[in-house]
């Protein structure tokens, strides 16, 4: 193999595929790879095709998954989109051995209004108002005031905590909403003090303080809004920013379907190999000498489906030269972007202190979202409104095992489809420190960059039940990312259609929109485990378009009559392609 990464001049094509998968490989391709290829797979050890052809070759990924088609080193960073993940990383510890106690300092209040101005001033005053009023009215009037000049306290504090030096009492603030330790229990200051503040986890779950810098430095770009922006000199900034983005995304995602056209068609050509083996091979005809026994009954059927595996073949060869051109087209946008983007200097850009405290007024927006119009909008951490221990706070690892958990029901969940292939992009999950019961979807995906981006979700961190916020977080981005793809017909289209026929059909008042992530939680909660608590049709519109994964199918088969016929309209529709 040559350093470009094509076969060495006189090499069979089909190299590589007849390379048994064992430690004694041919030597290009251990240098290559590093060794021994049972390392490179999961467990350890090679999975068995379930064909008689043994197990399989090493995956694209498998073999460069440090290096991109073009031989490049591939920036797989925390911020980035790694297509070849199926799955998030087991979280192997989910809080400190011994807690750290923040909150022993007695000067932590002082630090943590410390050099803020007016605003600090303002807010200890009707804090103070509130804390010694007795009147139940004086009392909701101050809590009022409290909840708008916290607000303004917060912006200010989060602008500083752009900064990595920021003091400790600060970025607890904005992290945590901790402010007060009096009025923390030693069972909550305990809790606290256990969460892991480091970020250890290779998934993009951040802290409101993580977040704000990560937009301070350029690695995430600000939120959408709905405001417009006024023009001026940064429209040139913003139209070449866009314009990269969208030829990243286009790039990122031909990629993918590359690699996945490459790995379909090495397995269809070992299973017509396999297949070739077993009908050349022939047993001795009984009683006679040298002659080799005629076509057994199954050596025929191989033969039979010669012509299928072949049409097949060919067709995803076609459809690899197609992707082929499409990568090869994206690439040359991206070259000309990076050109007009470096020509502006965009690489040493930084967020100002508009767009950032732009940002931190969309995490409030978030907020009252999570929270809900006739939730707790109280925004300080305090004993009376949590009573929960360290597993029901919202914390990055908590959060990241829940996830983990609807994903291993719902298989699906953090798919986009993108030219008729399945992409798997998890969003940004920003962790929110409020009493809020819901979690949001803020944007299903960049709006410049539909193909490769991440969505963003916002999950509250002291809800009354943590899994059910998170499950929320990820119906409401299930309905987002289905309504987008549907576009204009997503009345009629798709999951959002479906559902949305059969909602008006019941003559059902209210949102939608809220009617689906309830259904959602029960889908995920109950009729996962074969408890039928969905309506019929409901049932039927989940199955399909959100469906289980197949451990879960082949369980809920043998429960119900219900299950079990869904599960043979799923065969019926894949062998009409109409699924």
């Amino acid at each position: 193999m040559t350093a470009d990464g094509s076969l060495a001049p006189g090499r069979k094509a089909n190299h590589i595929l007849e390379s048994p998968v064992s430690d004694e490989i041919d030597p290009e391709i251990a240098a290559l790879i590093g060794g021994n290829v049972e390392q490179y797979r999961p467990g350890g050890k090679a999975p068995a095709l379930p064909l008689a052809g043994g197990p399989l070759p090493p995956d694209f990924d498998t073999l460069f998954g440090e290096l991109g088609v073009t031989a490049e080193v591939k920036n797989k960073g925390e911020f980035s989109v790694d297509l070849s993940r199926k799955g998030f990383a087991p979280v192997e510890k989910t809080e400190e051995e011994s807690s750290t106690d923040y909150f022993s300092d007695p000067e932590y209040y002082k630090k943590a209004l410390g050099g803020e101005g007016e605003e600090a001033t303002r807010f200890h005053e009707i804090l103070s108002k509130y804390m010694k009023a007795t009147d139940i009215k004086d009392k909701g009037v101050y809590r009022q005031q409290l909840i708008s000049n916290y607000w303004y306290l917060a912006a200010k504090v989060a602008l500083r905590t752009s900064s990595a030096q920021v003091i400790l009492p600060k970025r607890l603030l904005v992290r945590f909403s901790a402010l007060l330790p009096n009025v923390m229990s030693p069972e909550l200051r305990d809790a606290m003090g256990r969460i892991i503040f480091d970020k250890r986890i290779d998934e993009p779950v951040y802290y409101v303080d993580e977040w704000i810098r990560a937009v301070a430095t350029g690695q995430v770009n600000p939120s959408a809004t709905d405001e417009v922006k006024p023009k001026g000199g940064t429209d040139d900034r913003a139209r070449i920013t866009a314009m990269l983005q969208k030829a990243q995304g286009k790039r990122d995602a031909a990629e993918g379907i590359m690699k996945a056209k490459v790995d379909e068609r090495r397995s269809l050509e070992i299973l017509l190999k396999d297949k070739v083996d077993q009908v050349v091979h022939h047993e001795s005809q009984p009683g006679l000498l040298h002659v080799p026994a005629p076509y057994t009954d199954g050596q025929k059927k191989q033969m039979s489906e010669f012509f299928e595996i072949t049409r097949r073949m060919i067709q995803v060869d076609k459809d690899l030269v197609q992707t082929m051109n499409d990568f090869e087209k994206a690439g040359a946008e991206l070259s000309a972007a990076n050109e007009k983007a470096g020509a502006l200097g965009s690489g040493e850009v930084k967020a100002d202190l508009q767009t950032l405290a732009q940002e931190y007024e969309t995490v409030k927006q978030m907020t009252k979202l999570c929270i809900g119009r006739q939730g707790n909008h109280f925004p300080l951490l305090t004993r009376d409104y949590f009573h929960g221990s360290l597993r029901d706070i919202g914390t990055r690892e908590n959060v990241v095992k829940l996830l983990a958990w609807i994903e291993g029901i719902d298989c699906e969940a953090f798919c986009r489809p993108y030219k008729n292939a399945l992409h798997r992009i998890v969003p940004f999950i920003l962790l929110l420190p409020c009493y809020g019961d819901s979690g949001i979807c803020w944007e299903p995906f960049d709006r410049y960059n539909r193909a490769s981006s991440r969505g963003r979700v916002a999950i509250p961190m002291y809800p009354k039940n943590l899994t059910n916020a998170v499950i929320s977080a990820v119906a409401d981005l299930r309905w987002q990312v289905a309504k987008e793809k549907a576009s204009f017909y997503w009345m009629e289209e798709g999951l959002t259609g479906n559902y949305y026929q059969w909602f008006t059909a019941k003559k059902i008042r209210g949102d939608v929109k809220e009617y689906f992530i309830q259904d959602y939680q029960v889908w995920i909660t109950k009729e996962s485990e074969g408890i039928q608590k969905l309506e019929k049709e409901v049932r039927a519109i989940f199955w399909r378009f959100m469906p289980y994964s197949k451990e879960i199918k082949d369980k809920l088969k043998q429960r119900s009559y219900v299950y079990q016929e869904l599960y043979q309209k799923d065969i019926n529709r894949s062998m009409s392609d109409g699924y």
